[in-house]
């Protein structure tokens, strides 16, 4: 395979085509429910009442709508290593201000970042000051949204956490950044700890929701522990209780694929994490979840995004310790990073806050506190 002219990045803009959004439209109305079995909660997985209130919000769902959102900034695509990359760019008119990649989540996407690039690169006009100005860059994974069609990672494998940070290095030089730092969620998180530990020159630092640091089984461990450690500990326990698309994507990621790419109910049930990952605290609005629903399914990109369980699960890739720059944000309702564990996995957290409100899904639920944090980091 010839790899594209490197250099080369083109402009693009979100146009689906209205066969697309008709199609939709035609199998929602035609959506065949599950039977509800007795005790129709979320205790159980997605609940048939919830599906049914939101696909009829879905049939009145405004999709040109968010396009023109999508739209309303600069986005384009370039080729690295042999993977289209869809990405926003935005920068600043203010001098000195510093490059920042943002790095969406699963089952997200860049859209989730869009209500924050106004305050990042114009802070005065949103009550900031001038030398808390962002040049802003937010690409979609490979395989997600328009960053298709997803092709074999580099080594010829799937495409890992460490490979697509390896490609974000690269889009960022491509773009003319000497230096640059990164926030994210979720797996946005786990691509900017990768950075962290290349730790490339020029690298400011990784701002993350989370650190994914675990106990061990050391003797010892967890002898300082205080209430908060254990509660963080029973939330992760709870997680693991209904995290069965951890295992589904991790074992079988085309089969759970078929599925997904069939059905936009199936896609509207298996995007649950939105809405029950705190268990039952999430501020995410049901306008949010279908847009990222809706582009999911007419970018008919499951597949690729399932796909990340499973190669970090068979990578191979030994644990590493991240000795760059780090700095944690920990919301009310999200998972609760260990700071002893933390601090074991990564020896430069230079910044730590704690939030009485939202979630996982911090940049849609709370933004403005997670721009005040980024400011606050990156001073």
């Amino acid at each position: 395979m010839t790899n594209p002219t490197p250099a080369s990045i083109r402009p693009f803009r979100v146009a689906i085509p209205q066969a697309a959004l008709d199609d939709l439209h035609a199998r929602l109305a035609n959506t065949r429910y599950p039977a509800a079995a007795p005790g129709d909660s979320w205790s159980y997985g997605t609940p048939v009442t919830y599906l049914r209130d939101m696909v009829a919000r879905w049939l009145e769902f405004d999709w040109r709508a968010q396009e023109a959102r999508m739209n309303a900034v600069p986005q384009f695509l370039t080729e690295i290593d042999w993977q289209t990359i869809h990405f926003v760019h935005v920068e600043s008119a203010e001098a000195g201000a510093r490059p920042l990649l943002l790095l969406h989540t699963y089952p997200g996407s860049f859209i989730e970042f869009l209500e924050l690039i106004g305050p990042l690169v114009d802070p005065v006009a949103h009550g900031g000051r001038a030398e808390d100005a962002f040049h802003v860059v937010v690409p979609s994974m490979p395989g997600v949204g328009f960053s298709t069609p997803l092709n074999p990672a580099p080594d010829g494998g799937d495409w890992t956490m460490a490979g697509v940070a390896g490609a974000y290095d690269t889009l960022m030089r491509r773009l003319g950044y000497d230096s640059y730092g990164t926030h994210g969620s979720d797996g946005g998180a786990m691509v900017s700890r990768e950075l962290a530990i290349r730790n490339p020159a020029g690298f400011l630092g990784a701002h993350v929701l989370q650190l994914f640091s675990f106990p061990s089984g050391a003797d010892g461990e967890m002898d300082g522990f205080g209430p908060k450690e254990f509660a963080a500990l029973e939330f992760l326990g709870w997680f693991q209780s209904v995290g069965g698309y951890n295992a589904m994507n991790g074992t079988r990621p085309q089969t759970v694929a078929a599925a997904l790419s069939d059905s936009p109910i199936g896609q509207l049930a298996y995007h649950e994490l939105f809405e029950n990952f705190g268990n039952g605290t999430s501020l995410v609005t049901a306008e949010q979840v279908l847009t990222q629903v809706s582009l999911y399914w007419l970018t008919n990109t499951s597949a690729g995004a399932v796909r990340y369980h499973y190669a970090e699960g068979h990578s191979g890739a030994e644990p590493q310790v991240s000795h760059g720059r780090t700095g944690v944000a920990v919301f009310k309702d999200d998972f609760q990073t260990i700071r002893p564990l933390a601090e074991r996995d990564n020896t430069a957290i230079v910044h730590w806050s704690e939030f009485d409100r939202g979630g996982h899904y911090a940049a849609l639920e709370v933004p403005e506190l997670v721009v005040d944090d980024l400011r606050t980091f990156f001073a």
